[in-house]
């Protein structure tokens, strides 16, 4: 290798050419005076100085400015190379992340055609939620899927569930699948969404069979997954049973998706628990506050029964405080007075 070749290759590290060409001078002078390095490299003394500190940060070099006059010695190349490559190996975690991200992204939809990969899309999906999780899916395959969504659960998902072909009266195992759970007697579509930005759509009998010539679709597609949760929570959801949900969180709790604070706050009217709250966010029709404080007097919502939502997808908390009541929505909220994006529930005093 050529030092042209050399200097490429360290270039790639983030250093610029004429940084380069200062420690390949000093790697052939050995350990060197400032001024000795200058002239050898044509560069000024001040300009070394400069050089060696980022060199030295960087690992390349040791500056000895305990001696008069300071000496600057460069470190042996293995231990160069090991620094070199243990900056490199730390960034792997972080590449292989955003590389999968994106990957996932490209890959907008995906047709499959047998159930046993619609399952496993399914495991793998649930697998990457981080926030929200909608899914209906035959009670009869749960078990397929149940380890997976008891990981969700544990990570504080919040998984809406609908499973169909059975009675609410039926005797089922449901506790720790699902925050929510209803059920339906009716058969029906195969449907998950994951953070509303990816999910998957498949046929009831697609599922229910394995000798179904029917198809399924998986989607990466953030425009798609709000629709599929409309869909979800508007046409499918009203017309199941109740079945299962679960205890309020311990307080105090702070809450990201807009829709798991709504539940918690009505599991804790439900429960008859006062809440105060703290939002933070913005006024939606004017200025005003970033945040609010004050006590939760009221939901509107159509997770758990009674239902009192005037639309679907409608999410509302309603917060009394010192400057008034305000209705309190999420992400996009349009209706309400104010758009939040973190909520803190504590026990009302």
């Amino acid at each position: 290798m050529d030092d042209r070749e050399l200097a490429d290759l360290l270039e790639q590290f983030g250093l610029s050419e004429k940084v380069v060409d200062t420690y390949l001078t000093l790697l052939e002078l050995g350990e060197a005076k400032a001024s000795q390095i200058a002239d050898a490299a044509g560069v000024s003394k001040r300009y070394v100085y400069s050089v060696s500190k980022e060199l030295e940060e960087r690992g390349f070099v040791e500056v000895n400015d305990h001696v008069v006059p300071t000496t600057i010695r460069p470190l042996p190349p293995l231990e160069v190379i090991e620094s070199l490559s243990e900056s490199v190996e730390s960034m792997r975690p972080a590449l292989e992340e955003r590389y999968t991200a994106t990957a996932r992204d490209e890959e907008r939809f995906e047709v499959i055609k047998s159930r046993v990969t619609v399952l496993k899309r399914i495991t793998e999906l649930i697998g990457r939620a981080d926030a929200e999780i909608t899914l209906s899916l035959p009670y009869d395959v749960l078990d397929e899927v149940a380890d997976e969504l008891r990981a969700a659960r544990e990570r504080g998902v919040l998984v809406s569930l609908v499973v169909s072909g059975v009675e609410p009266h039926d005797d089922l195992s449901l506790e720790g699948v699902a925050s929510l759970v209803r059920v339906w007697h009716q058969p029906m579509p195969t449907m998950l969404t994951v953070d509303s930005r990816a999910g998957l759509i498949a046929p009831g009998e697609m599922v229910a069979r394995s000798n179904s010539e029917s198809q399924a679709i998986v989607f990466a597609q953030p425009h798609l997954g709000p629709v599929i949760v409309g869909s979800f929570f508007g046409n499918y959801w009203p017309m199941a049973a109740e079945a299962y949900t679960v205890d309020p969180d311990p307080l105090p709790t702070t809450y990201h998706n807009f829709r798991h604070a709504v539940l918690q706050a009505a599991l804790c009217r439900r429960a008859g628990i006062d809440l105060h709250v703290t939002v933070s966010g913005r006024m939606v029709h004017t200025s005003g506050p970033t945040e609010l404080r004050g006590r939760v007097v009221d939901t509107r919502q159509g997770l758990l029964e009674p239902a009192n939502n005037s639309f679907p997808v409608e999410n509302t908390l309603v917060v009394e405080t010192d400057d008034g009541t305000y209705s309190v929505g999420g992400p996009g909220a349009f209706v309400e007075d104010f758009e939040a994006d973190t909520v803190t529930f504590e026990t009302a005093q």
